[in-house]
């Protein structure tokens, strides 16, 4: 029964992934924020927004998820995050200006 520890032992302190290893995405950034923006402004489902982009709607799902943050940050209100304006703008992106975003 030794044998199995020892496999699941770590392989070295702080391994690490390669530059630019691991999985390519299915949609580039410019396609992810169209996605986003698209699901923000029309309220599509990400089932068809899937059928548009001819991806998967996990990957949509994804995308959304990444870029939602992003937008928020750099001062647009996005639907349905605390602390943004968005129930000011009636559920549309805008950018936020002063201190009550």
């Amino acid at each position: 029964m030794g044998g199995r520890a020892a496999v699941r032992a770590p392989r070295g302190p702080g391994r690490r992934r390669a530059e630019g290893g691991g999985r390519k995405p299915k949609l580039v950034f410019l396609d992810r924020l169209l996605v986003t923006l698209v699901h923000l402004r029309h309220q599509l489902p990400h089932m068809v927004l899937a059928e548009l982009f001819e991806v998967d709607r996990s990957t949509v799902s994804a995308a959304i998820r990444q870029v939602r943050p992003l937008l928020a940050a750099r001062g647009f209100a996005v639907p349905d995050r605390p602390g943004t304006a968005a129930e000011n703008a009636g559920g549309r992106l805008r950018p936020c200006r002063g201190g009550g975003c």
